[in-house]
């Protein structure tokens, strides 16, 4: 599993930063951070794109599922059949998008772990044309040294990673009930929206600026793809 890993995703990736090292000499690590992180979403996009698109659907149809769990809520067994029912008139698969998440984690995994390393370049990792650059300048743009601790990054992150799940959750209404299950999920959402972002700052400072300009260019990058894809959507009849 190790050898796959490396084969496929971490190897790949290392060797594509230290290429953008080369053929832009004149780009700090954070710039080629920023690039190398962008154009790896870019790829991802029709992926990232139909998770968003269940999302949006999810959401239209949340009023009807919601019909169907308080009329059958004493028949679990035709809750579940009714449900599954609307799924497929409406062409909905709420597991499509864990997929493609599930697809993505290895990517994201070995860009955090790539990422960490830096400045240091592990010549052992490179192919045979490609070569190390002579010297990696950390300082971002001139102001910030992302080898070393950055509050402002990290500050950066966590507002980012705010905003983006507001982003991500907008349209999407709160559970209604009162059930053991619709108070779990309303507490999962407020965690999700206020605890997450203060790890992604925790981490972010503890660990290395590097990793709060990674953790600032996804999510900014998901919130414009998350905009894009939903102005784009065409709303369905439900």
């Amino acid at each position: 599993m190790s050898f796959l890993y490396h084969a496929f995703f971490f190897d790949p990736l290392y060797n594509s930063l230290i290429v953008l090292f080369k053929i832009l000499p004149w780009a700090d690590a954070g710039v080629v951070v920023v690039i190398l992180t962008v154009l790896v979403r870019m790829v991802l996009f029709p992926l990232s794109r139909k998770a968003v698109l269940t999302q949006v659907r999810m959401a239209e149809i949340a009023p009807e599922l919601a019909a169907i769990k308080e009329k059958y809520k004493d028949n679990s067994e035709e809750q579940a059949r009714r449900t599954l029912s609307l799924y497929k008139e409406k062409g909905v698969n709420p597991f499509s998008g864990i997929l493609v998440l599930i697809i993505q984690i290895p990517i994201i995994l070995a860009l955090y772990q790539i990422f960490i390393k830096l400045p240091a370049i592990n010549a052992s990792l490179l192919y045979s044309f490609v070569s190390a650059p002579l010297s990696i300048n950390t300082v971002f743009l001139g102001l910030i040294d992302i080898s070393g601790k950055s509050i402002i990054l990290a500050f950066l992150a966590a507002v980012s990673t705010y905003l983006q799940f507001v982003v991500s959750t907008k349209g999407q209404k709160e559970p209604q009930g009162n059930s053991f299950g619709d108070n779990l999920a309303k507490s999962m959402q407020k965690q999700m929206k206020y605890v997450f972002p203060a790890i992604m700052f925790f981490i972010s400072y503890q660990v290395s600026g590097v990793i709060g300009l990674y953790f600032l260019t996804t999510n900014l990058f998901s919130i414009g793809q998350e905009l894009f894809v939903r102005r784009k959507v065409k709303p369905r009849a439900v």
